[in-house]
């Protein structure tokens, strides 16, 4: 019957047997997707982004970062494109078909990545531990009430914007090592994700807003078991390609949060 049809469709003009239609702008599915899912997710991006303009010019808008922040986040920077480049490498030596040095690559990307991640986890509990609220969080114990919990409560939009935008890029950045421990190491990916998550969950202080946050590693630990039990594969140079669109567009999004966030934001 399946035959019958092609043959129908072949001499009604829909194309000879065998015939597919052109991919779209010549790139094979994978990366067509990735570039939609990208450019739905970069609306979201886009809202906060806005949401954080919008208040910067509106509101009497503080100026909490000082010297020590400003120094931690051009580090934050250099590690996020050095990953860039690592993954750029990471792509050639996939399509090169060197698989030692593609994973070799893969994994100097995941430690800029977590690097960042760190950097960007003590800025938080320095700013917290110093009166910056999160917005439905408890306050930690110990938490001073100097210029910050002045801050939190005199400009709410400050704290809100501020943690929203930099939490939904951490969750992104976290996302990306996930994906990208899967593509490196596959199956063996799995019991690091679970030691990783379990020494977080009992070693970070339940007062910490982290504590709440590594349960992200939990949820990607059981979306990737999933995906690699119901179809284990031997991950190709396109499936790495696509990845590192992924991981470009994390790195560029915190271009503009870079100078937005910390740059506008500073007495320095």
């Amino acid at each position: 019957m399946a035959d019958a049809a092609l043959e129908h469709n072949a001499a009604a003009g829909h194309g000879a047997l065998g015939e597919y239609e052109a991919p779209l702008f010549g790139a094979y599915s994978k990366k067509v997707g990735m570039w939609l899912f990208l450019a739905s997710d970069s609306l979201t991006f886009g809202a906060l982004l806005f949401a954080f303009s919008y208040n910067r010019i509106y509101t009497t808008w503080p100026t909490p970062f000082g010297k020590d922040s400003i120094i931690n986040a051009t580090i934050m920077t250099a590690c996020l494109l050095s990953s860039s480049l690592t993954m750029v490498l990471g792509v050639f030596a996939a399509q090169a078909h060197d698989r030692s040095k593609t994973r070799l690559w893969l994994l100097a990307t995941m430690a800029f990545g977590t690097a960042f991640i760190v950097l960007h986890g003590m800025e938080w509990t320095k700013l917290i531990h110093e009166g910056l609220s999160v917005p439905g969080f408890p306050k930690p114990a110990g938490q001073e009430a100097g210029e910050f919990a002045k801050i939190s409560t005199g400009v709410p939009q400050f704290a809100a914007t501020f943690f929203g935008l930099t939490a939904m890029h951490m969750l992104h950045v976290t996302i990306g090592v996930i994906y990208l421990g899967v593509v490196a190491l596959r199956k063996w990916f799995l019991p690091i994700l679970g030691v990783i998550w379990l020494a977080g969950y009992f070693l970070i202080p339940a007062d910490n807003v982290f504590h709440y946050g590594i349960n992200a590693l939990l949820i990607g630990l059981i979306v990737s078991a999933v995906i690699l039990f119901l179809k284990p594969k031997d991950y190709d140079a396109h499936d790495i390609e696509v990845s590192g669109l992924y991981w470009h567009f994390v790195d560029l999004v915190w271009m503009f949060i870079f100078p937005l966030v910390y740059l506008m934001s500073t007495r320095v």
